[in-house]
């Protein structure tokens, strides 16, 4: 009797518990609230990469992935809150997917020994990895982006922007400020006239900010928005007929549903990026036999190639690329929290690899280390073209400005190193 009971509970275990260890990829995803429509398209990205690698290779180095997904509505609390609800499964990487979400968990997750991927958003500072230990924005921070939009229009003014007049339209919050200081240094450099316009939340109110624009007549606009304020300032712009050509947008500024409701008029419309767009990849052959025909898409699978899905992608490409890396290092296959750190800060990508992995050209050839979390911060430009409905790379992965960027890095980290008492981790 006693030999049966202790089957019996040892078979009631087995059941309770996951059969076999396997890699936990927490989603973050805000399939609701008001940011929707860039939610959905970043997690069936995210999702499908992953179903990819389960379904074609047998997960990761032979060992399968779990992908938890927790719904924020792009809400602080509630981001918070599926950390707290999530990372008790073995989560081996947090994409918060939120600025607000990744400066509170910032802290919980380098006391937990998880790291945190902030793949073009988040605290800029965390490149300095000296400081952040767990914290990683490769390959391109907001710093990097508001460096790569002056680079730009350095570009296409012979490298003089001297008494040019420059509106930023930002998103008012943690998020839109982001680029301002950066902005502010970048002005005095290279002398040109910096205005910065707030929007606030969520950003369908725009008018007086227009109607200002009208008025100062400035050579450019570069926005930093997000959600439907996008969508609003594309049509804005049009409507006091502002040249679309130099109307340009953050990496968060820049997809399909930002332009599409403009229908013609957003013709010509920019912006930044840190990697390629549609689906002209042969990664999207083996998504769409192993994934979307097989019917296990995490969506429709109608957003396969749109700039967002392919964001997704590429995040999970990263992920999955340092998985790689940690079990190649540690030896072991099913890795841990810590190691996945590891396998980041040791994370190197290479065209070969990118090649190798059907995403030639996807994004920029990069190295992570100790002292670097934020990789090289290489921007591009994409340029919608309204007749096609498509995004078109029109300026390829070039540098930014490290000297400013590495300087304001170092105030900003030094200063948080101060704050939390945090002992140089290199």
């Amino acid at each position: 009797m006693k030999m049966k009971l202790t089957t019996l509970a040892l078979g009631a275990l087995m059941a309770a518990g996951p059969v076999m260890a396997d890699l936990v990829f927490p989603s973050l995803s805000y399939r609701t609230g008001p940011y929707a429509a860039g939610g959905i398209p970043f997690a069936d990205g995210y999702a499908d990469y992953f179903t990819l690698l389960n379904e074609r290779d047998g997960g990761i180095g032979g060992v399968p992935i779990r992908m938890v997904e927790c719904e924020t509505g792009y809400n602080t609390e509630k981001g918070v809150e599926c950390y707290e609800s999530t990372k008790g499964e073995g989560a081996l990487v947090y994409q918060p997917l939120s600025t607000g979400i990744t400066y509170q968990l910032i802290p919980k997750a380098t006391a937990d020994g998880i790291p945190i991927h902030t793949m073009g958003y988040g605290r800029t500072s965390a490149a300095n990895g000296d400081v952040f230990s767990n914290v990683f924005n490769y390959p391109a921070n907001y710093w990097n982006g508001a460096s790569g939009v002056v680079n730009y229009l350095l570009e296409i003014n012979d490298g003089n922007i001297e008494g040019k007049k420059v509106a930023l339209v930002y998103h008012n919050s943690a998020y839109g400020k982001e680029p301002i200081r950066t902005l502010e240094e970048l002005s005095k450099k290279y002398g040109f006239d910096l205005k910065a316009l707030p929007v606030d939340h969520p950003g369908q109110e725009q008018k007086s900010q227009w109607l200002q624009i009208r008025r100062d007549r400035p050579d450019y606009v570069v926005i930093w928005g997000w959600g439907v304020m996008n969508q609003v300032a594309v049509q804005e712009a049009a409507n006091i007929r502002f040249p679309m050509e130099n109307f340009i947008g953050v990496w968060w500024s820049g997809a399909e549903h930002d332009v599409l409701p403009a229908g013609d008029a957003a013709n010509g419309y920019k912006a930044i990026t840190f990697h390629n767009v549609g689906s002209d990849f042969p990664v999207f052959d083996d998504i769409k036999k192993h994934v979307i025909d097989a019917g296990k898409a995490a969506g429709a699978g109608d957003q396969v190639g749109t700039v967002l899905y392919n964001r997704g992608l590429y995040a999970a490409m990263l992920a999955a690329e340092a998985v790689k890396t940690a079990q190649e290092m540690h030896g072991v296959t099913d890795i841990t929290p810590q190691q996945m750190r590891d396998g980041m800060e040791a994370l190197e990508i290479t065209e070969e690899k990118m090649a190798a992995l059907g995403m030639p050209n996807f994004g920029p050839s990069f190295k992570v280390s100790c002292e670097n979390h934020g990789g090289p911060g290489l921007v591009g430009v994409n340029q919608w073209d309204a007749a096609s409905k498509t995004w078109s790379l029109i300026s390829d992965f070039k540098p930014t400005d490290a000297e400013v960027i590495g300087a304001l890095v170092a105030e900003d980290s030094a200063a948080y190193a101060a704050e939390n008492n945090i002992e140089p981790n290199c």
